[in-house]
Formats: structure tokens, C-alpha cells, sequence
């Protein structure tokens, strides 16, 4: 997942536009001891009591937010309010939310406690990522950055021969210019990041890549490269025998080795550096069996084949991204990584994960939602300016939920786990 010298100096520019690298890196260490001591204990009250319930409700409305579409106490939004993001609607599909952490967060956006919202109907889920949590807010937190941002979209021309091909790449790369004109003309906040090309035969597939805002992005580069292609259709020197707006190539919605050694959306980077007290204590384990486990199942992974190397990411990714409004495809990228574990030398163990393409926004498609709307309003990254606070979010939570079920995995309570919690004691809900 290398990037380039001018990425780099670009990517240095828009940090300390802010503060100092410096500074980051004292924001980013794990908070102190002390620090630690004087956390507030506001853990998310357990059981499926209604008192419980009310209990974990009362918690978050005492911290200031607002539950009125997840408890149920306002009407869901009607065929009319849901334009543009359904066509032929019949009614709402029900997934049950719950709360995890609180988690302590150490980023270069993201900085304190945030209660996380999980839609699931996996049983043991929840229970999982709050154990994940728990341990890492009691390490002094998960240091979290957001480091590069690009969206792509990657049209298709196919010429009569490779010469063709030639003049047209030159053309395209002369005008350069004149495209990210029409991208300004055409949207308030996508700005063309880098214009790659791939070649094969009398065929060339160029890759637009885009910053996009606080917006994931996928409608905005669309609607932006249609613009630029119409535009080299009717103004390049060769014509194209024929063309496609998406070539297939930009991996939207799947899991590519471009989702991997790219990025597509936002790539974080998350860390944490765990006592061998607290694993013993909440994990119920230690840090040499946990990195034993880790590293023999990096290997059997590898064997398999999978495009990066992590553990469950997807679970909590995806309940994240249905409580927020996300979209959920974009999971299939989104959950391509690396998830590191080791124990240190003086018997602590260090965790990390990488995720390079989080497609993630904060603006637009579905944050607008009632529900999904209180979900980001409860990680204070409702609407603009939060996309890369709530993409450090993103890599701690799947940080957490790396650290238990590696920690299950580690000492045979995995499936004991799912029986307890993972089994209804009632048939069904319907009657």
C-alpha cells in the first residue's frame, strides 16, 4: 500500500495545514495512566430487561443525545421523505441496534469516548466488540489515522490500434487541465486527486481519482467522469470504436488486489499496545497465546487465497455501516486488510489493523435518515466535516472486535460464547 513521493508531500500538506506532524504524533500516543484512572465509568448496562433497556437509553439521553427515531417515539419517515433513496417503497425493514463502549479513541479527528451503534441480528456480535472495547479504552485507548482519501471511477475506450491508443493517452494528459475545469463546473466538492492510465492491446482504461468531501462519493465521481468523457468524446483527435463509463476496474463493491494495495475511499490505520494484566483480566487470556493464534491464522488465510489478512472485519463493519447509513455493499472493499498481533518484550501485546479502502461518508445517500442520522449523531460525525473522524472510528471498532474474537479464538471460547448469546429463546417474533 506504498504511495508515491508527490502523494506523500501532498498528503504531509493537508495534515499541517491543521498542526504540526509533531503534534499529531503527541495526540495520537495512548492516554497515561493517570489519565486512564480518571476515565469516567460509563459502561453500557448489560441484559434484555426492560429496565436494562431503559437503562442503556437513559445513559445516552443523560450524555446529550437524541433517541427519538431509535426508540421507536417518532413515526418512520414516509414513501415521500425516502425519495431518492428507495423507488417502489413498501414499508421498512427492521434490524435491532445496540451500543458498544464506550470506546476511547485516540485519532487525528476522532478524540475521547464514543458510544458505537451496531445493527445485527448476529447474536454474540454486540457482546464481542464491547469486550474489544473494554480492553483497549482500560490500554489508554486506540490510536487511529486517517492517511490518504480517493474514490475512482475508471471509464473504458478501445481504439483500431495501439497508435491510436497513443495519441489519444497524450491528448487526455496535454488537457489535463481543462478536465479538472469541468470537474469544478460540475460538482461543489470532488477534485480529481490523480489521472492513471492502463493499457492493453488498442484498448485503455483510464482511472480518475477523486477526493470527494465528506461524501463516500460513488454518484459524485459518476456523474463527474460522465462529464469528462462526453466532453474527450466529442474533442479528441481519435474516436473511440467504442466506450464504457466504468470499466470495471475501479473495484466498486468488490474486493480486489487494488482494494488492497490502493485506496478506495479512505485508508486508516489503527493501533493498541494492551498490559498482559488486562488481557489476562478481560480477555481472558494472555498475549503470547493470543499472537500464536494470530500468527497461525495469517498463515492458514494466506493459504486461501483472501486479498489481505484479518480475522472478522466485516462483522462489525457492516453493523456499523447499516446503523449509519452507509452503503453496505461497499463492505465487500471496505473489509480488505491487515490485522497484526504481537507480544512485546515485555509481554504486552501489540495490535494493529490497516484497512485501505473504508468507502465511507457522512453527507448524503443514506446519513440523512432518521435512525441513521441519531446513529452518527451518537459518534458526533453527523453531516460535514466528519468523514474522517467517523473513518477512524471505522478502524477502531474493527481493531476491538480483532482483539476478542482473536482472544476467543485464543483459549477455545468462541463457540461457548455463541451458545450462550447467540441462541433465541423463542422460535420467532412473529405472531
Amino acid at each position: 500500500m506504498p504511495q508515491n513521493d508527490h502523494s506523500i508531500r501532498r498528503i504531509l500538506h493537508d495534515f499541517e495545514q491543521v498542526q504540526s506532524v509533531d503534534a499529531y504524533a503527541e495526540q495520537l500516543r495512548p492516554a497515561p495512566p493517570d489519565e486512564i484512572a480518571a476515565l469516567p465509568t460509563q459502561d453500557v448496562p448489560g441484559g434484555a430487561a426492560p429496565e436494562q433497556v431503559a437503562a442503556r437509553r437513559q445513559l445516552l439521553w443523560d450524555s446529550g443525545h437524541t433517541l427519538d427515531y431509535l426508540s421507536g417515539t417518532q413515526a418512520p419517515p414516509t414513501a415521500e421523505d425516502l425519495r431518492g433513496n428507495i423507488e417502489n417503497y413498501i414499508g421498512m425493514a427492521q434490524l435491532p441496534v445496540g451500543i458498544a463502549g464506550p470506546l476511547h479513541v485516540r485519532g487525528t479527528q476522532a478524540h475521547g469516548d464514543y458510544y458505537v451503534p451496531l445493527a445485527t441480528t448476529e447474536g454474540a456480535l454486540v457482546a464481542s466488540y464491547n469486550r474489544g472495547m473494554k480492553a483497549c479504552r482500560m490500554s489508554g485507548g486506540i490510536s487511529s489515522a486517517c492517511l490518504v482519501e480517493g474514490v475512482q471511477r475508471s471509464p473504458f475506450f478501445k481504439f483500431r490500434d495501439l497508435g491510436e491508443v497513443g495519441i489519444f493517452i497524450k491528448w487526455v494528459h496535454d488537457y489535463q487541465a481543462v478536465l479538472e475545469q469541468i470537474i469544478g463546473e460540475t460538482s461543489r466538492f470532488a477534485q480529481l486527486a490523480e489521472l492513471r492510465t492502463s493499457v492493453e492491446g488498442n484498448s485503455v482504461i483510464l482511472t480518475f481519482e477523486y477526493r470527494t468531501g465528506d461524501a463516500a462519493g460513488q454518484n459524485m465521481v459518476t456523474i463527474c467522469t460522465d462529464r469528462i468523457c462526453k466532453y474527450l468524446l466529442a474533442n479528441t483527435p481519435v474516436q473511440p470504436t467504442e466506450w464504457y463509463i466504468e470499466s470495471n476496474y475501479a473495484g466498486d463493491k468488490k474486493a480486489t488486489a487494488l482494494s488492497f494495495s490502493n485506496v478506495r475511499g479512505k485508508k486508516v490505520t489503527a493501533e493498541c499496545r494492551l498490559p498482559s494484566a488486562i488481557v489476562a483480566d478481560i480477555l481472558k487470556t494472555t498475549p503470547t497465546r493470543m499472537a500464536h493464534y494470530w500468527q497461525s491464522s495469517t498463515l492458514a488465510v494466506i493459504q486461501s487465497g483472501a486479498i489481505g489478512a484479518q480475522g472478522h472485519v466485516a462483522n462489525g463493519l457492516t453493523a456499523l455501516y447499516i446503523a449509519c447509513g452507509q452503503d453496505v455493499a461497499c463492505i465487500a472493499e471496505s473489509s480488505v486488510g491487515i490485522t497484526r498481533m504481537q507480544a512485546t518484550p515485555e509481554g504486552d501485546l501489540y495490535a494493529a489493523v490497516t484497512l485501505p479502502s473504508l468507502t465511507v461518508g457522512t453527507v448524503g445517500g443514506g446519513t440523512g435518515l432518521p435512525t441513521q442520522r441519531e446513529c452518527l449523531a451518537l459518534l458526533d460525525c453527523a453531516g460535514a466535516g466528519k468523514a474522517r473522524k467517523f473513518a477512524e472510528i471505522c478502524g477502531a471498532v474493527a481493531l476491538a472486535g480483532e482483539l476478542s474474537i482473536a482472544a476467543a479464538m485464543s483459549v477455545d471460547h468462541f463457540t461457548n460464547a455463541h451458545q450462550s448469546l447467540g441462541r433465541s429463546s423463542k422460535p420467532t417474533l412473529v405472531k
